[in-house]
């Protein structure tokens, strides 16, 4: 380890820095003419050295890896025991991660807390506090100053940032929710958005306790949804919702018999 930490030194690397995690082509000018350092081989080489020692440092206080490939983590990241990682899997400085958690294969974590037992998986996670038990992915991406509380889960292709997400909340797909303050057991159906930007300013979005958003809302803030409102599928809500109400914010489907027949005989006409 010691020497490793020389020849990281001598090539202008700091293991406390975010550069591990910057291509190659940033550093070029640093390895030339340097000793043992001299070819873009002994760059790599040097370097997955390092980030190997590392990991394994991890491993003997009880941190599990499936494979060490692509692997890449802050010798300052603090890792619960139990805890398994997987490959290509990168944890930046900052970031602390409770016991017999999963991070799955493709996932980036910096600069946050993430609680025991949870499950992530290809995901991108910045500045952000994950309590316990969340499970997040695949393809997500939380942005800074969001807080996910215990029990949330966040499905494939959903986006948070800058919000607050209460116990038990589930956005199982395809959601975004930004600048938002949402209570306990919500469930955002496939589709939600938190409209929060009018083109100039941001506005946030207030949603209750056990409230049910149907698929395709449109949530144009500033807004509130009220405990155990509800929201009809394809509302775009710019009104606040009451409590046990259900809105419904969309144009009524006409249905027009024969309209069909009488069409493709016009067509036939021509």
């Amino acid at each position: 380890m010691t020497e490793i930490l020389k020849i990281l030194e001598r090539i202008g690397i700091s293991p406390d820095e975010e550069l591990l995690f910057e291509p190659i082509s940033s550093h070029a000018a640093c390895w030339e003419g340097f000793g043992d350092v001299e070819t873009v081989s002994d760059y790599y080489e040097a370097i997955q050295c390092y980030i190997r020692t590392v990991a394994l440092s991890f491993a003997e206080k009880g941190v599990k890896f499936s494979s060490l490939d692509g692997v890449m983590i802050s010798p300052f990241a603090e890792i619960g025991k139990g805890t398994v990682i997987f490959p290509n899997v990168q944890i930046r400085h900052g970031v602390k991660i409770g016991e017999n958690c999963v991070i799955g294969a493709g996932s980036v974590i910096e600069n946050s807390t993430i609680g025991d037992g949870c499950v992530i998986n290809a995901t991108q996670i910045y500045n952000s506090v994950l309590d316990e038990n969340v499970k997040i992915g695949p393809f997500c991406h939380v942005r800074p100053n969001t807080h996910l509380c215990a029990g949330v889960k966040i499905g494939d292709f959903v986006e948070v940032k800058n919000s607050t997400v209460g116990r038990d909340t589930h956005a199982s797909h395809l959601t975004y929710i930004g600048d938002s303050d949402v209570g306990e057991r919500v469930n955002f159906g496939c589709g939600t958005v938190t409209v929060n930007y009018d083109g100039k300013n941001k506005f946030r979005t207030v949603i209750g306790n056990d409230v049910f958003i149907g698929c395709n809302s449109n949530l144009v803030a500033p807004v509130t949804i009220a405990d155990n409102g509800y929201t009809a599928a394809g509302s775009t809500i710019t009104d606040d919702v009451p409590e046990n109400a259900l809105a419904v914010a969309r144009a009524r489907q006409v249905n027009k018999d024969g309209w069909v027949i009488k069409k493709k005989q016009r067509d036939a006409g021509k």
